[in-house]
């Protein structure tokens, strides 16, 4: 049973939600807010598996609360909830930043009952970006206008001087959007192995998420965004 908190500031699109998850076997709503600062203490005393966050909410907005939400699960030594923010259009500087934070990825509110429930199964199975190419798009349009090289764990670009070099091969397949099963293949190692590199990753960078690895390839220079025809920038 997954059990999910659900975020939005609109009834109407919180009720629909909640009805469609209850709806679904293998899905517990253990609880709905209504804005930023109710879902960060309802976290607390529900401890959900998955959250689903509206980003853009008066008071608190979703980007606060994910960050919140995520220190106080580390602050208890619990293992912390996946985030899956929800937004009404892909290219939300708002929906970097709660990657940045930590979210595990994001979902265009206007996406239908099935592609919902992929994505929350995919986000609690650990599958941290559901649309990888999506999220690196999103990625490429705002990291260089963050101003900014410390990516949210990562204190310089030196701090990838703690990765192996299969470490950083990985890291850049991963933030120009490849799967695991595409990096594998063109690594000639087995998808076990690409999340073990992953995972080895996450913990030396203190990050918190697979989006918080692919903002901070960007942010640290390790890749550069694409121009439009497709070749890299600088």
């Amino acid at each position: 049973m997954t059990r999910v908190l659900v975020v939005d500031n609109q009834y109407l699109i919180r009720a629909g939600l909640v009805g469609l998850l209850r709806a679904v076997p293998g899905f517990e709503v253990v609880g709905e807010a209504a804005d930023g600062a109710e879902a960060v203490a309802l976290a607390a005393r529900t401890r959900p598996e998955v959250v689903l966050m509206d980003i853009r909410m008066r008071g608190m907005n979703g980007i606060t609360a994910t960050e919140q939400i995520l220190a106080q699960a580390a602050a208890a030594d619990q293992q912390p909830p996946r985030i899956l923010v929800l937004t009404t259009f892909d290219l939300d500087e708002y929906v970097y930043g709660a990657l940045r934070a930590g979210a595990s990825g994001f979902l265009l509110k206007d996406a239908g009952p099935e592609r919902l429930i992929a994505a929350v199964t995919a986000v609690h199975g650990g599958d941290t970006l559901f649309s990888p190419s999506v999220t690196r798009r999103l990625v490429e349009a705002f990291a260089v206008q963050s101003g900014s090289v410390h990516a949210a764990g990562v204190d310089s670009p030196g701090a990838l001087d703690a990765l192996t070099e299969r470490e950083i091969q990985v890291l850049k397949l991963i933030a120009r959007g490849l799967s695991n099963a595409e990096i594998a293949d063109r690594l000639y190692i087995s998808e076990a192995t690409v999340k073990t590199h992953l995972n080895r990753t996450m913990t030396k960078l203190s990050l918190d998420s697979r989006a918080q690895a692919v903002v901070a390839a960007y942010e640290t220079g390790l890749v550069t965004p694409r121009r439009a025809g497709g070749d890299p920038l600088g």
